[in-house]
């Protein structure tokens, strides 16, 4: 298998000339990415930028490709019979598209929050200890302030510190996708996916997550979030991409697209004319 190249990231710019995002480093790209179920072409060719410390929200209608999209960086489209990725995924320099790259590795370090949350049958603590330990952490000292840390990260240490012992079940649904957060900090990943992360969750656990997910941001954790939200995409991201029947129509920095779309499609879309 092929390791995972734990080099510098890129210092060229993530996106094009004058925002702010400039300043920031690529650590991942994708290269005329491709997903294809059979003969159907599900993802057409699609090349994004994304920086460390940055959040990027990927928008647009059910069935657009996003998901599809979202799906191809961690590799995640291998494991569906009959699909094939194309392009390249780039992080820290590697093709990881590439034959034989080693994905237990490559899930260290692109993390994956899902739209259910999907806390493990254990406790509290050991949700969190679980991935670290199998990696090789053992000493009780160390895992309990890895779990200490990714709990805070995730903004639930103090909602949990008295029942860490107690099942990750017990949670309500918005305790439940932080604690899921928290088990994938726990990996200190560089890039952190999500698929709609708060579709399942109430406003006020909604709120909460959101807050982690600027909290991880400006811990340097690139994120990357598909979500339906508009409101939610303003609030989040720094950047945005949108995508229409698996194309990836347009793509900037978030308050200037929402503000002023390039694309008729997606001034129709941000306007509630289809979608």
């Amino acid at each position: 298998m092929t390791p995972i190249n734990q080099g510098p990231v890129s210092t060229r710019p993530a996106t094009g000339e004058g925002d702010a995002a400039d300043l920031r480093s690529v650590i991942l790209e994708t290269r005329d990415v491709t997903v294809t179920y059979g003969t159907h072409e599900a993802l057409h060719p699609t090349s994004l930028a994304f920086a460390a410390g940055e959040v990027t929200s990927l928008i647009g209608p059910s069935g657009c490709g996003k998901s599809t999209y979202l799906r191809s960086i961690n590799l995640m489209n291998r494991e569906i019979e009959g699909c094939k990725v194309g392009g390249q995924v780039i992080y820290r320099g590697q093709d990881v598209n590439a034959p034989g790259v080693d994905l237990f590795e490559l899930r260290k370090h692109i993390g994956m929050v899902f739209q259910q949350p999907n806390p493990f049958h254990k406790s509290i603590y050991e949700n969190v200890a679980f991935a670290p330990r199998r990696h090789g952490i053992t000493k009780k000292s160390d895992l309990d302030q890895l779990v200490e840390e990714s709990l805070r990260a995730a903004a639930i240490w103090d909602e949990v510190k008295d029942k860490l012992s107690e099942s990750g079940f017990a949670l309500s649904g918005g305790q439940q996708q932080r604690l899921c957060i928290a088990r994938t900090l726990a990996m200190h990943p560089d890039i952190v996916l999500m698929d709609e992360p708060c579709s399942a969750l109430d406003p006020i656990s909604t709120f909460a997550v959101e807050e982690t997910i600027r909290s991880m941001a400006s811990r340097g954790i690139c994120t990357i979030i598909v979500t339906h939200n508009m409101e939610q995409a303003a609030r989040v991201s720094d950047r945005c991409a949108f995508f229409l029947l698996g194309e990836m129509v347009e793509t900037g920095v978030t308050a200037e697209m929402f503000a002023n779309p390039s694309d008729q499609r997606l001034d129709d879309y941000l306007t509630g004319r289809f979608g």
